[in-house]
């Protein structure tokens, strides 16, 4: 069965860094578009960013563009999301998600075939 986890998660001050990691398993994703989303306690979850599973397209929130970059590797199955210069609004539990082929509506929840767990990130200020 197809799964994701992700891991990386934690506290750290404002203007610090994390890393988070989505390891998959179960198939191969290179040929599945990948996102992170986010999500704040009594908000709805929403989109940070996206990689088109060709590679060649990246996307990203206006409150992180510049902050945050999404990479994946192929060949570990895995996908990253370098978040520098926190603020403490980007606290929340943060999910990855993906979807097979797709190229386009990237920032869309409904778009998505496969979640994370979540991992949680809480930036202090």
């Amino acid at each position: 069965q197809a799964q994701l986890v992700e891991t990386g998660g934690g506290l750290v001050q404002a203007g610090g860094s994390l890393r988070l990691s989505c390891a998959g398993s179960g198939r191969t994703f290179s040929t599945y578009g990948m996102g992170w989303f986010r999500q704040a306690p009594g908000k709805e979850r929403e989109f940070v960013a996206a990689l088109s599973w060709t590679g060649t397209h990246t996307y990203y929130a206006d409150s992180v563009k510049g902050r945050f970059t999404i990479s994946r590797d192929s060949a570990k199955n895995a996908m990253y999301l370098q978040m520098n210069s926190l603020k403490p609004e980007d606290t929340a539990v943060y999910y990855c998600a993906a979807c097979a082929l797709c190229t386009d509506q990237l920032a869309r929840r409904d778009t998505y075939d496969y979640w994370g767990q979540g991992t949680q990130v809480t930036v202090s200020s």
